[in-house]
């Protein structure tokens, strides 16, 4: 299959960012930092890393010895967006793609980031209403300490589980790539699909509700994929989410993909 134009500029850009991570710093902290989404209330957020953070890719993975050079995030994503995106935007044209792309990107983003909110106020409720105001709380967490007189108080809580919440770092086109699944089972839902792992041809129809399930158990369950390292699943929900419900809306009101051509 010929790879179209933005999906191209999108593998280029994706692959930059992942270069720029191996090359400045040590195993990524410059690029991580400045790039990937980090949890709103942290002082590593900036406002650019809604966008930023979908065109970063895990760049190293522990793998017992000590970090070690880690491609196979970037890999299946950016075949992913090739397989995928091109038939898409040859279809809709450039414009029209580029929405639906970050759209499904901010959606990914979204969602977690409400569960990690809604997660972190349940965490910190006994700590505020034993008097302790949220912006004391913010600080020290952001300074990597606390007050000793607090002891009693952390006690009842689960204090790791809030700092790790507040160190979050969430990045990756995933998010995009199964927005792009859906949007692709939705326009050829008779399109044979098959895993890597599970190399046995299944209709689009039925392949992607059983990808969305798993994402959905997983995320409730936790734990890491297959190959070891964190993902986040409920990113992968929340695009794919994002993608049906604009292939929902473009369906419904007939969109005319002229008016996105420039």
């Amino acid at each position: 299959m010929r790879i179209s134009n933005t999906v191209k500029h999108i593998i280029i850009i994706n692959i930059v960012f992942w270069v720029g991570t191996l090359s400045i710093g040590q195993f990524g902290d410059v690029f991580d930092n400045l790039f990937a989404m980090h949890f709103p209330m942290n002082d590593g957020f900036k406002p650019w890393q809604i966008i930023t953070h979908m065109f970063m890719h895990a760049s190293y993975v522990n793998m017992g010895n000590g970090p070690s050079i880690f491609f196979l995030h970037i890999l299946f994503n950016m075949l992913g967006i090739w397989m995928f995106g091109s038939p898409l935007e040859n279809i809709w044209g450039r414009n029209k793609f580029i929405l639906f792309y970050i759209s499904c990107g901010l959606g990914a983003m979204l969602l977690p980031l409400v569960i990690d909110y809604i997660k972190f106020y349940s965490l910190i409720t006994p700590l505020v209403e034993k008097g302790l105001d949220l912006e004391t709380l913010t600080s020290a967490m952001n300074m990597n300490r606390y007050n000793p007189e607090w002891v009693e108080i952390i006690g009842e809580v689960d204090w790791e589980n809030i700092k790790n919440i507040f160190r979050t770092k969430s990045l990756g086109a995933s998010g995009c790539l199964m927005g792009l699944l859906v949007a692709f089972g939705m326009m050829f839902p008779n399109s044979e699909l098959m895993l890597l792992f599970l190399p046995i041809p299944i209709k689009a129809k039925y392949f992607i509700p059983l990808l969305l399930g798993y994402e959905i158990i997983s995320g409730v369950a936790g734990g890491s994929s297959m190959f070891g390292f964190n993902v986040g699943h409920f990113a992968h929900v929340g695009g794919a989410l994002t993608g049906f419900l604009i292939m929902w809306y473009w369906k419904k009101t007939q969109f005319n993909k002229n008016r996105w051509d420039l």
